[in-house]
C-alpha cells in the first residue's frame, strides 16, 4: 500500500481467532461479558473468530500479516491451544503461545513453545486469574526472557472483571523494574481505561504498547501525546480484532499529527524487528 508517497505494509500485533470446532461458542461467550458487564461503548465482534475468516477480514482491511494471540484459561488447555497454534501458523499469521501461570509444567511448556516456533507469550491476568504484579509469577518472567519470548499482558480494564483491574500500570511499572531484561508488551496502549496512570508510570520506560481497541476509547490528543512522549519505536499497531477491525486503529493512527517515520514504525517495523529477533 502506498501511503504519503511511500509503500506501508501493516501488521495488526494483536488478533483472535480459535480452533473451528469452538470459534462460534467462544465468541458468543466472550459477546455475552462485553454485552452485558456495563463496559463503555461495548462493540460486538466482528468476526466470529475462525482463522479463515480472519483472514479473509485482513485481506478487506488490506493488513499485510497479524499476530495471533490464544490464551488458556485452564492449565489443561495449554497445549492443545499451543499444538493448534504452531499448526496454524502461515505466511501471513503469527502465533504467540500461552501457558498458564497455575501449570505445574508452565516451564516445560515454554520450552516447547519455543521449539514449535511461536513467537512469545500471551497473558490475560483477568482471565487467568493472577494480578500482574504477584511475585510467584517473577520467574516464570524471567523464564520467557531466558528464552527470548516477549510477553503481550492484557492491560487495564477488562469486561470481565470491571470492579478489579489485574494489571494496572502501576503493576506494569514494578514487573518491569523487576524483570527489566523480559521484553515487555503491554496491551491496549499501556492500560485500557488507565491512561492518566499510563502517562504518570510507564510512559518513556522501554516497555512496547500495542493500540489494541482505543480507538473512540481515548481521546485523539492524549493517543498521541501518550505515543510521542513513549518513543514511536516502541509502539504496535494492533486491533483486538473480532473486537475491532484493524482499520478502526489505522484510522486513529493516521489521523495523529506522526512522521512517515513514526508511522512506518508503528505499522510495521516494530512488530519486524520483535518478530525477526525471535528467530535468533
Amino acid at each position: 500500500t502506498i501511503i504519503y508517497g511511500i509503500i506501508m505494509m501493516y501488521i495488526d500485533f494483536h488478533t483472535h481467532a480459535f480452533v473451528d470446532a469452538i470459534a462460534d461458542r467462544a465468541i458468543a461467550k466472550l459477546e455475552n461479558t462485553m454485552m452485558t458487564s456495563g463496559y463503555p461503548d461495548p462493540t460486538p465482534p466482528v468476526t466470529r473468530g475462525t482463522v479463515g475468516e480472519l483472514l479473509e477480514k485482513l485481506d478487506e482491511w488490506e493488513v499485510d500479516r497479524a499476530v495471533v494471540l490464544p490464551i488458556a484459561t485452564k492449565p489443561s488447555q495449554q497445549k492443545t491451544i499451543n499444538d493448534w497454534a504452531a499448526s496454524a501458523m502461515s505466511d501471513k499469521l503469527y502465533f504467540f503461545g500461552t501457558v498458564h501461570p497455575d501449570a505445574e509444567d508452565a516451564f516445560d511448556e515454554l520450552e516447547r513453545i519455543k521449539a514449535l516456533g511461536l513467537k512469545g507469550i500471551k497473558l490475560h491476568p483477568d482471565y487467568q486469574g493472577f494480578f500482574a504484579d504477584d511475585e510467584r509469577l517473577f520467574p516464570l518472567y524471567r523464564k520467557c526472557a531466558e528464552l527470548g519470548l516477549p510477553v503481550i499482558f492484557h492491560a487495564g480494564l477488562d469486561a470481565l472483571s470491571m470492579d478489579c483491574i489485574h494489571c494496572t500500570p502501576q503493576m506494569s511499572a514494578k514487573v518491569h523494574k523487576a524483570v527489566p531484561e523480559m521484553t515487555m508488551i503491554l496491551a491496549h496502549l499501556g492500560g485500557n481505561e488507565c491512561w492518566d496512570d499510563v502517562e504518570k508510570y510507564l510512559v518513556g520506560e522501554d516497555i512496547y504498547m500495542d493500540t489494541a481497541f482505543i480507538e473512540g476509547h481515548i481521546p485523539d490528543e492524549q493517543a498521541e501525546r501518550i505515543i510521542k512522549n513513549h518513543g514511536a519505536d516502541r509502539i504496535l499497531f494492533a486491533s483486538d480484532c473480532p473486537w475491532h477491525p484493524s482499520t478502526a486503529e489505522k484510522s486513529l493512527i493516521n489521523r495523529l499529527s506522526l512522521t512517515d517515520e513514526e508511522r512506518e514504525k508503528i505499522f510495521f517495523k516494530n512488530a519486524l524487528k520483535l518478530l525477526e529477533e525471535i528467530k535468533r
